[in-house]
Order: C-alpha cells, then sequence, then structure tokens
C-alpha cells in the first residue's frame, strides 16, 4: 500500500465552518480547535490512540447549542476517512479493542464494511442528559459515531461494558473506537486486494 491515505475536506453550513485534514498512516498527532473544548479533548484522544493524524478548525452557532458544530464535524470527519481509504485494498478490515480509563470500560468493534451501521448501547441511565464539562451533553457521543460510521461507510459496535463517572465513560468510548478503527484500517501484508468475498467494499 503505497498510495497516500490523506484527505482534506470543508464543510460551511449556516450553522458551522469546518475544515479538517486527515492522514491514516499518521503518528497520532494532533491539532483540534472545534470550539467545543471537550469535544477537542475526544477528538485528540481519537487521533493519539488511531495514530491517525488529524487537524480539525471549526467555528458554529455553539451560543446556542454544540449539536450543530459537534455532528458536522463528525459528518466530515466520516467523509474525510472514507475518501482518504480509497479502494480499500490490503487492509486488515475489521478491528475490535477493550479499553479501560478508571472505572469505565468500553468495547468498540470497526468493519471497514462499505454498509454503514452503529450498534451503540450500555451508557448508563442519565448520561444522555448529562453536561460533561458544562457544555457537552452525553448524547452527542452516540451523535458522533452515528455521524463517522455513516459518513465513512464503517460498520460499528460501542457497547459501555462499565463505568460511573460520564468524562470517563465518554473519553473510553472514544479511546476503544480510535484502537479498533487503527486495526482495521492497517494494512495487512497478507492481504491481497480488497478483502471481501464480493470483491469490493
Amino acid at each position: 500500500m503505497t498510495a497516500s491515505r490523506t484527505a482534506t475536506l470543508t464543510r460551511a453550513t449556516s450553522e458551522s465552518s469546518i475544515e479538517l485534514s486527515i492522514d491514516l498512516d499518521g503518528t497520532g498527532t494532533s491539532s483540534i480547535d472545534s470550539s467545543v473544548p471537550f469535544f477537542d479533548h475526544l477528538l485528540t484522544a481519537f487521533a493519539k490512540h488511531s495514530l491517525v493524524d488529524l487537524t480539525v478548525t471549526a467555528t458554529g452557532d455553539t451560543d446556542i447549542d454544540v449539536h450543530h458544530t459537534v455532528e458536522d464535524i463528525g459528518i466530515t470527519l466520516g467523509a474525510a476517512i472514507k475518501q482518504a481509504l480509497g479502494d480499500k485494498a490490503g487492509i486488515s478490515r475489521f478491528g475490535d479493542a477493550l479499553v479501560p480509563l478508571d472505572e469505565a470500560l468500553v468495547q468498540a468493534v470497526v468493519d471497514v464494511s462499505g454498509r454503514p451501521y452503529l450498534v451503540h448501547s450500555g451508557e448508563p441511565a442519565g448520561f444522555e442528559h448529562h453536561l460533561i464539562g458544562g457544555h457537552f451533553t452525553g448524547s452527542m457521543v452516540r451523535h458522533v459515531f452515528e455521524a463517522i460510521a455513516f459518513n465513512a461507510g464503517l460498520t460499528v459496535h460501542v457497547t459501555v461494558l462499565g463505568g460511573r463517572d460520564p468524562h470517563h465513560i465518554a473519553e473510553a468510548e472514544f479511546k476503544a473506537f480510535a484502537r479498533a478503527f487503527r486495526f482495521a484500517i492497517e494494512p495487512d501484508a497478507r492481504v491481497s486486494g480488497i478483502p471481501s468475498t464480493k470483491g469490493a467494499l
């Protein structure tokens, strides 16, 4: 796999403006300014633990809610992943990870299937209403995974197996997804062509 697996995309709506660059064969470096501080933290963790290089600059109507900006970044990130993956020849395709963060424990499984699907479960009751850092609603975690999966063409399963602190749960979810994603997109020297019996992903 010698082709560069990179993408640079912009997305502008009446609600947000996003510039995003990704290198799937990076070292985990990132420069994130989403205008949503806790989301910066989550995206930085994603880059670090997936070993992708990621640059995000975004502004939006966060005076109303962080929802629009966070969702649009997820859409743009998913689209950039899809573009950077190209024809997916030679990748491992499947990845899974089990990641703790103190009392929280999360399992994530990724299939670079070309079929968008998200199964997301196990967050404790009330998590979706919690304001993490005073501004990031817990419900946005699932929403970001939906946006990434549907725009990248990934099948993603994220299962929270345990946890009490909303910060820990959200961060463990992103770290587990990052690790599973890393393994799924990793080149495999034993794979010849597209890793599918259909011949396409």
